[in-house]
């Protein structure tokens, strides 16, 4: 049985009416902070994961759907989540720091470099508009496919169709 601050909440999400995050927090965030520390020992590092939780929550507080899972199941799996994205993306960090004195990046001449692919946005504003807004989302805003297509609201098939279909228009103008 939903009780009647899981009711406000909810209501206020739909509306985007901005008190139901604050009514989120006073309700919700000391359980939530707990299942991030369970994933996440830095004390700081879980208040910052609990702040992207909540961006989230009110980010896609549209697709909450009471009949699929109750309003606390729904913010459980966004904290964890969040807290294990964050923790895989320090991982990856580690793994991916460049070693400056093997690095190669600042003995390229310009000779070396292809000139042809430094306008790829010049080249990209040649290809059809859906073409172009999802590899500008994955390319040049940084998103996951799966980010690009709740941002986009664009189903995830279609993003990955698009990309390919993109790349491989682009591919003609690089490699005619």
């Amino acid at each position: 049985m939903i009780s009647a601050i899981e009711k406000e909440i909810i209501s206020l999400l739909k509306k985007e009416d901005k008190r139901a995050i604050s009514l989120l927090y006073e309700n919700y965030a000391d359980a939530l902070l707990g299942v991030i520390r369970k994933v996440i020992t830095d004390d700081d590092m879980a208040q910052d994961v609990l702040q992207e939780t909540f961006v989230k929550v009110w980010r896609y507080a549209k697709k909450y759907d009471a009949t699929k899972a109750k309003l606390f199941t729904w913010l459980y799996r966004i904290a964890y989540n969040t807290a294990i994205d964050k923790v895989r993306s320090l991982k990856n960090k580690v793994n991916n720091e460049v070693q400056m004195e093997t690095s190669t990046v600042y003995k390229v001449t310009s000779n070396e470099l292809n000139q042809d692919v430094l306008d790829i946005k010049k080249h990209l504003n040649t290809l059809d508009e859906k073409y172009q807004i999802v590899i500008n989302a994955l390319f040049f805003e940084g998103m996951t496919q799966q980010e690009a297509s709740e941002e986009l609201d664009i189903p995830l098939g279609t993003i990955k169709s698009r990309l390919k279909i993109g790349l491989r228009e682009l591919k003609k103008i690089y490699n005619p």
